[in-house]
């Protein structure tokens, strides 16, 4: 149990975190761990705070001492009866969510899978991030599911994770569905330059060439050149294989495929 001057640094940290000093709060929470260092949400915050501020792997760090705190201490609850970690599956849902965005998207699903387990009900967070590891291990129809239910959940609200839902619906072959999704997404966020490829991209499978032309052609040259790149394909907006494979019908028709393997073999990446 934290002692006073932890809880006071503790709700000094949140408070500083809350106004989005993010930094001090992340001192302040640092400290608490120092001086507390098996108080579960000294971790847990601390682990934010280092999300917040890009340091995926000490934050990964602290979310697994966290995670580990909560098993130990639910542990003495089954020996003691008294209750104390309740939230285990949102610290899996966070550690899940920032594996998912560090490199470790097997690691990343078992802890989603855990987190919707502990939940115990529908939860439109955990799904969306349970999609996207899904469909990172190349679990498109899980993927396409969990997509399902988190847009049914949330469907007065246009989000972006709309749009991996419609690049999924594509891969497991519903295009209508994919088309859709993709049109409502293009209502709320019209100029963003991966909506207007994707929509390109279907409309090249639905056999509009010219006018999925016009439409890819709409985003700024230097940009659609990246439509172009493999590995900006695979690993940065990691598309599906089928959506990959229509894009690179459309880059070809439009001449950007030469003018990027022109433009790399002038300067190679390093």
């Amino acid at each position: 149990v934290p002692t006073t001057d932890v809880k006071k640094l503790f709700n000094d940290g949140r408070a500083l975190e809350s106004q989005g000093n993010i930094q001090a709060a992340q001192r302040l929470f640092a400290k608490v761990t120092r001086i507390a260092p098996k108080f579960i949400y000294g971790w847990a915050s601390l682990g934010n705070t280092q999300v917040a501020l890009g340091a995926l792997s000490p934050a990964e760090s602290s979310y697994t001492r966290a995670v580990n705190l909560c098993l130990e201490n639910q542990k003495e609850e089954e020996r003691f009866g008294v209750p104390r970690c309740n939230d285990l599956y949102l610290l899996y849902l966070n550690r899940g969510s920032l594996r998912l965005n560090n490199g470790m998207p097997k690691e990343a699903l078992k802890d989603l899978e855990k987190a919707d387990e502990m939940r115990a009900k529908p939860d439109a967070v955990i799904l969306q991030n349970r999609a996207r590891a899904r469909e990172v291990n190349g679990l498109y129809a899980a993927a396409d599911r969990d997509y399902t239910v988190a847009i049914s959940m949330t469907s007065n609200e246009v989000s972006p994770f709309w749009l991996r839902s419609a690049l999924v619906k594509f891969q497991v072959g519903d295009a209508l569905g994919a088309f859709d999704l993709i049109r409502r997404v293009e209502n709320r966020f019209p100029e963003a330059p991966e909506v207007r490829a994707a929509i390109a991209t279907l409309l090249v499978a639905k056999g509009d060439q010219t006018t999925a032309q016009r439409k890819f052609l709409e985003i700024p040259d230097r940009q659609r050149l990246k439509y172009s790149d493999e590995n900006y394909l695979t690993n940065t907006i990691s598309w599906p294989p089928k959506m990959i494979e229509y894009l690179g019908r459309l880059t070809e028709a439009v001449g950007d495929r030469k003018k990027f393997e022109e433009a790399s073999a002038v300067s190679p990446a390093p």
